[in-house]
């Protein structure tokens, strides 16, 4: 008997057992101002399992989702904020849902400028950043009186920069290692995908450069004709 009670009592009970929704999310709020990740992701958790159809469910995906982004689980915050978006595509939150799903997207949280705007940007990144444009984007057209729209625009337009900056980097490589080709490639994509950016100049630059270096004068002249066809355009407009 005495052995039995022992091992009853060796049974952790959870003491949160009885509470309320509410309780549970006052809780958990506390716990995530307090910057305890640990604790705040257990009672949202707990929240959205026992108490799945109210609207404290519906808020602590958000901030759960938060709590994921802050805590370093960038990926996991962005599949939590997929599944509420799909449950509850019309919710007065979506917009926020969106902005935090294009930063944890970026998996960025004060630094995000410098990280995404180095010259050495990986592709793994530069991808992270177009898929991040593409939320932004979303959330400034859907919801474009959103508090958050005008810091989605900005961020927009950070992002199509550090893009390009990436590409000329990749070519600037490639033609210091003098593989012309791929340098051509990569420049040419600043001229597709980035033209209206300062470094579309620099693109062509690189591209003339590089015919010149492959004996291919003919495009070289066509190339440095465009250039020279810029300079008015770009003189009359400052």
């Amino acid at each position: 008997m005495t052995a039995g009670c022992s091992w009853l009592e060796s049974i952790e009970i959870d003491p949160t057992r009885d509470w309320t929704a509410n309780q549970l999310y006052t809780e958990a709020r506390a716990a995530m101002s307090d910057s305890n990740w640990e604790v705040a992701r257990d009672y949202y958790t707990k929240l959205e399992a026992r108490y799945p159809f109210g609207t404290y469910a519906q808020q602590a995906q958000i901030d759960l989702a938060y709590v994921y982004y802050k805590d370093d689980e960038a990926p996991t915050a962005v599949q939590t904020l997929d599944r509420f978006l799909r449950a509850y595509p019309n919710h007065p939150n979506s917009d926020y849902a969106l902005y935090l799903k294009a930063l944890a997207t970026l998996n960025e949280r004060d630094s995000w400028y410098s990280s995404f705007t180095r010259q050495d940007i990986a592709d793994r990144d530069a991808q992270a950043a177009r898929d991040a444009f593409d939320i932004f984007k979303e959330l400034a057209g859907r919801y474009p009186d959103s508090r958050y729209a005008p810091e989605a625009r900005r961020r927009m337009h950070e992002l199509v920069l550090a893009g390009a900056r990436h590409e000329i980097s990749t070519a600037r490589f490639y033609f210091d290692r003098k593989a012309y080709i791929a340098c051509i490639n990569r420049a040419k994509v600043v001229l597709t995908d980035f033209q209206q950016t300062p470094m579309r100049d620099e693109a062509l630059e690189l591209i003339a450069d590089s015919y010149r270096e492959l004996g291919m004068f003919d495009l070289e002249a066509d190339t440095r004709r465009i250039i020279e066809m810029n300079k008015p355009a770009q003189t009359s407009s400052n």
